[in-house]
C-alpha cells in the first residue's frame, strides 16, 4: 500500500466503496478483541427480548470496517488524523455493510483532506445508515 499524494485528489472525489458481509464470527472475535461482552452481541435470546431479530454488530465493529475503507484510500494507518461518527441503526448478522466517502475539502497549505463518510446497509428493500454522518481528517505529504 502506498500512501497517496495530495496531488491526487481532489474536492468531490468519491472514496471507492468497501463491502463486508457481517458475520457470527466477525462479531464473537470482535467481542475477544475488545473485550465487549454484551449480550446484545452474543445471545439471540437478549437482544430479541431487546427488540432485533438476533444479535447486532458492535457500532464500533461498524466504525473499523469504515476506518478500513478510509485507510486503504489514504494509503497508510498514519495518515489519518481523525476520524468520528455517529452511528444511527444496528447492523445484524449477514447484512451487507458499504463503507465509502466523498473529499469534501483540500487544505494544500496544511496538507489536510477532509473527507465526508458513512456506512450504509440494504434493508427490507430500502437503505439504512449504521453510519449517517462522518468526518475524517487525512494528512497527505
Amino acid at each position: 500500500m502506498s500512501l497517496r499524494t495530495l496531488e491526487e485528489v481532489a474536492e468531490g472525489d468519491e472514496l471507492p466503496e468497501r463491502r463486508r458481509v457481517v458475520t457470527r464470527e466477525d462479531v464473537r472475535a470482535y467481542a475477544e478483541a475488545s473485550g465487549d461482552r454484551n449480550p446484545l452481541h452474543q445471545d439471540d435470546d437478549v437482544a430479541r427480548a431487546a427488540g432485533f431479530d438476533g444479535i447486532i454488530a458492535h457500532g464500533m465493529f461498524t466504525m473499523g470496517h469504515l476506518a478500513a475503507c478510509v485507510v486503504a484510500w489514504a494509503g497508510a494507518p498514519e495518515a489519518v488524523v481523525r476520524l468520528s461518527a455517529q452511528f444511527r441503526a444496528p447492523v445484524s448478522m449477514g447484512q451487507e455493510i458499504v463503507a465509502g466517502g466523498t473529499v469534501r475539502h483540500v487544505d494544500t497549505a496544511a496538507r489536510e483532506v477532509t473527507l465526508d463518510v458513512w456506512v450504509r446497509a440494504d434493508r427490507d428493500g430500502g437503505t439504512e445508515w449504521p453510519i449517517k454522518r462522518g468526518e475524517a481528517l487525512v494528512h497527505l505529504d
